[in-house]
């Protein structure tokens, strides 16, 4: 059986961010963190495009549109949603969670789910903290290692995974007492 080796080397990856501006205190943070973190893992500025949209309801789109563009080895999604007196936040997050979901199985693309979604302000600004939760660093972190993760499989092909998988039941077969 094969391991996944380590993703600290993303050198050649590219990748899309896709960044709401509402709540801009917060947002602000997660995206310059996510790219700090793209940077320090080996991803050049040229090789990173952020997109900026309105809120977090606009995210699902742009990143769909991102990865269906075949430029990107993944896609960050980054936003705030914060509750308020309505259920407003509810339906919002209900649909961009089930949006970006939906957009990294439509186009096999790795979409990371990067928005926070809180009861309070101070606790968005919390996790956007890159001293404290750094969510847009490990957004950073998941989009290298799941694009990582795919080219491998991808470059493998279904042929290997077939020859590995004969090679496992042969082994089991082999064995005394069985």
């Amino acid at each position: 059986m094969k391991s996944n080796k380590s993703f600290r080397d993303a050198a050649g990856l590219r990748c899309g961010v896709v960044a709401a501006k509402f709540n801009q205190s917060v947002t602000g943070k997660l995206l310059s963190a996510c790219l700090a973190g793209l940077a320090k893992h080996g991803i050049k500025e040229g090789r990173v495009e952020v997109v900026r949209v309105p809120g977090a309801f606009e995210i699902p789109l742009v990143a769909k549109t991102l990865a269906q563009s075949g430029r990107f080895d993944a896609v960050i999604c980054l936003g705030a949603v914060i509750r308020g007196d309505t259920p407003h936040f509810d339906y919002i997050c209900a649909e961009v969670s089930r949006g970006i979901g939906q957009a990294a199985l439509e186009t096999g693309v790795p979409i990371v789910f990067g928005v926070l979604t809180t009861e309070t302000v101070a606790q968005a600004i919390e996790r956007a903290d890159p001293a404290k939760f750094n969510r847009g660093g490990e957004a950073a972190k998941v989009a290298i290692e799941m694009a990582t993760v795919l080219k491998r499989i991808r470059m493998n092909g279904p042929q290997a995974h077939r020859t590995e998988s004969a090679l496992h039941s042969r082994r089991i077969a082999r064995r005394p007492g069985t």
